[in-house]
C-alpha cells in the first residue's frame, strides 16, 4: 500500500475479530513505525505500553465509562501511551514559546502507529476518553496516560465506510503562490 491508499483504508474500528490474535511480527512492525515518528528536539516523550489478555480487557473497561467505547471489549490488544519527560532542550523550547510539544509528539506517533497497523490489514481506534487512574494502576504507570489505541483485525462485519470530512477550501489557504 502506498500512503495515499493507507490514509483512504485507515479508519476507526468499531468491531474488533475478537478471537484473532495479532502477530507478534506485525505488533514489532507497527512499534517500529512509531519509534520511527518525528518528535521535538528526537525526544520522544512517550511510552508504549502493550495490553494482551486479561490486561487488554481491563484497559478495554477502563475507556468505557457513561456508556461509550463498548465495541474495546472486542480488541485484543489495547497500546496504552503515556507521557514521559521531555529532553531538557525541548523542555526549554516548551516553556519559551508556551508550546505542549509532547501532545504533538503523542499525536504524530499515534498517526504512524495506526497507519502502519492499517498497512499490515489491521483496525485500530484512538481513544482519548479514558480514566487515566485505573490505566496506571493496570499498567504500573506513573504517569499521565494521554491516549489508547485499540488494535486487532476488523471483524468481517466492520467494513469500510465513507469519509466524512471538509472540503480542501475550508481547510487550506494559500499565499505567495505567485511570487518566483
Amino acid at each position: 500500500m502506498n500512503f495515499s491508499e493507507i490514509a483512504q483504508a485507515r479508519q476507526s474500528c468499531r468491531n474488533y475479530d475478537s478471537g484473532r490474535p495479532v502477530e507478534r511480527e506485525k505488533l514489532d512492525a507497527i512499534l517500529a513505525a512509531a519509534q520511527l515518528s518525528p518528535s521535538a528536539c528526537n525526544g520522544q516523550p512517550y511510552h508504549f505500553t502493550l495490553c494482551h489478555g486479561r490486561a487488554a480487557r481491563e484497559v478495554a473497561l477502563a475507556t468505557q465509562s457513561m456508556g461509550m467505547n463498548k465495541f474495546t471489549s472486542g480488541a485484543p490488544v489495547m497500546i496504552v501511551i503515556s507521557e514521559q519527560p521531555y529532553v531538557k532542550t525541548a523542555a526549554l523550547g516548551s516553556k519559551v514559546k508556551k508550546i505542549d510539544y509532547r501532545s504533538i509528539d503523542i499525536g504524530i506517533a499515534a498517526a504512524y502507529l495506526t497507519a502502519e497497523a492499517t498497512a499490515q490489514g489491521l483496525g485500530t481506534c484512538i481513544l482519548g476518553w479514558l480514566d487515566d487512574e485505573k490505566i496506571r494502576k493496570i499498567c504500573h504507570l506513573d504517569r499521565p496516560v494521554r491516549l489508547v489505541i485499540a488494535l486487532g483485525y476488523p471483524a468481517p462485519s466492520d467494513p469500510l465506510r465513507k469519509k466524512k470530512r471538509k472540503a480542501l477550501q475550508e481547510l487550506v489557504t494559500e499565499l505567495g503562490a505567485e511570487e518566483p
